[in-house]
């Protein structure tokens, strides 16, 4: 009997991972495409799977969607055109215009008065000229190692090697993506359909160049060049970041957290005093950014906006959001006021602060970054104050004064030119997966850090430091094995 019931266990078993294993092999699955080949992005698919679908609008309706698109773009560009002036269009520019909606016969030369009215096809040659390129196509040619990292709803991102020494990101309208797919259904024309979502590239390149700040990516070129049967398929080359993840910028210290979070507001802070005017971010998600040499950066730029919402009343001044919603004041001009800074900044505090701000901080920081947190969650405070606050966190933590007086009773031998190899135990937050490395801002911190360790019996000053300045130092469960080393100090601790 009991055999039985064992082998009726084991068939059951077999049967779960038979049909596991079948549903993984043969189950419907997505693939990224293909790398860009010379430059180009993916090959466009062929007919479409799906019928089209015809929303009762047809050609005309796709039209007006990327005269709209196109227009955008325009007012983006046309504040530097209008301060700038007008200049001859370079042979790199002139390719931008392909992207242009046909124009219509009202929009055709004509008289001077008429011209007026043609719409924004024709000025459309400067406001949408671009700075000439650090790189191009021919860069492209001399591409390796390409690597896909990822896509969104419009756009594939690869990781190359350009001239086998630059490490960079290519962005290209992606084929087999949601915004193609979408439209060649509803739409069944491929060609304008890219128009279409390569605007959203073209609006990306123009902020890029117009955003200069630290914390915003940089773009360094761009290439176009035909794919199968699509002229002038762009493609962009920006620099490269890795991705933010958040667990495992959870597992990392205090220190490197909050540089993430200074990054932030440092970026929030200058798109809510751009050129352009107030700039919000209306896809805010850790997804959005990247970490360039431990710095936060923005890198989706296309669905940024610098649009005020208008209002006749404050009930018009509405923000949802999935936690809690705000009511803002409408302003005797008819705009919400600073609704882009706001959002904006909530947005900072429910994906990051909450996470990376108050944990693991030192104990006499928490209060101040508790009320950053909690002043940020309850938007009474906006952008300027946000910032002002956690630049004097760092002054705070960099000038030491953050810490406090306490008497010190065990005393430390000092051991110039002198490390200790093993003798390794782990703590967390540490920069040091197998050991216990952390940051002080002299050797009174590391004799507090290691009297709050019981296991700690020694610690060695390093020559390296961190971001701010602050030494590294190892800390230690024994030292029964001191080398020679000229870089570092161990101290060990005197036991009587």
């Amino acid at each position: 009997m009991r055999r039985r019931k064992t082998a009726v266990a084991a068939g059951c078993c077999l049967a779960f991972l038979l049909g596991t294993l079948l549903n993984v092999l043969f189950v419907p699955g997505s693939e990224h495409p293909p790398p860009p080949r010379d430059g180009a992005p993916p090959s466009p698919p062929g007919a479409p799977l799906y019928p089209p679908e015809d929303d009762g609008g047809g050609q005309a309706a796709l039209e007006r969607q990327i005269r709209e698109r196109y227009e955008e773009v325009l007012r983006y560009r046309q504040h530097r055109a209008a301060a700038a002036g007008r200049r001859p269009l370079r042979p790199r520019e002139r390719r931008l215009m392909d992207l242009a909606p046909p124009r219509t016969s009202a929009e055709q030369p004509g008289p001077r008065g008429r011209a007026a009215a043609a719409g924004p096809r024709a000025g459309a040659s400067a406001e949408l000229s671009l700075e000439p390129p650090l790189l191009g196509c021919r860069d492209i040619r001399n591409v390796s190692g390409v690597q896909y990292l990822g896509s969104g709803y419009t756009k594939a991102v690869y990781k190359a090697v350009l001239n086998r020494t630059l490490a960079v990101a290519l962005k290209a309208v992606d084929f087999g993506g949601h915004d193609i797919a979408r439209c060649v259904r509803q739409f069944s024309t491929l060609g304008d359909c890219y128009r279409l979502a390569a605007y959203k590239i073209v609006k990306e390149m123009i902020l890029l160049q117009r955003l200069r700040h630290a914390n915003v990516l940089q773009l360094y070129g761009y290439c176009y060049q035909d794919s199968n049967d699509i002229p002038d398929t762009l493609t962009t080359i920006t620099e490269l970041g890795s991705p933010l993840e958040m667990i495992q910028l959870l597992q990392t210290s205090w220190e490197d957290r909050f540089r993430i979070c200074l990054s932030l507001v440092r970026l929030l802070h200058y798109l809510a005093h751009s050129p352009l005017g107030s700039v919000t971010l209306l896809d805010f998600r850790p997804r959005q950014f990247v970490i360039v040499d431990g710095e936060l950066k923005v890198t989706d730029l296309d669905d940024a906006s610098i649009e005020e919402s208008s209002c006749t009343s404050n009930s018009d001044c509405f923000m949802e959001f999935p936690a809690r919603n705000f009511t803002l004041p409408c302003s005797v001009e008819g705009r919400c006021q600073n609704m882009n800074e706001k959002r904006n900044l909530y947005n900072a505090y429910r994906f990051f602060f909450t996470y990376l701000l108050p944990h693991s901080a030192p104990s006499s920081l928490k209060p101040l970054l508790d009320k950053i947190v909690n002043a940020t969650g309850e938007l009474h405070w906006g952008i300027d104050e946000t910032a002002a606050q956690l630049e004097r966190v760092l002054d705070l933590y960099k000038s030491g004064e953050y810490l406090q007086n306490t008497t010190r009773t065990p005393k430390y031998r000092r051991v110039p030119e002198a490390f200790i190899p093993d003798e390794n135990y782990r703590c967390w937050p540490s920069y040091h997966h197998k050991g216990c490395l952390l940051s002080v801002f002299d050797v009174n911190e590391a004799i507090e850090i290691c009297d709050s360790y019981s296991q700690c019996k020694a610690f060695v000053l390093t020559n390296q430091t961190t971001w701010t300045g602050r030494q590294l130092v190892f800390f230690k469960m024994a030292s029964n094995h001191i080398v020679p080393d000229p870089d570092k100090i161990t101290y060990v601790k005197v036991t009587d």
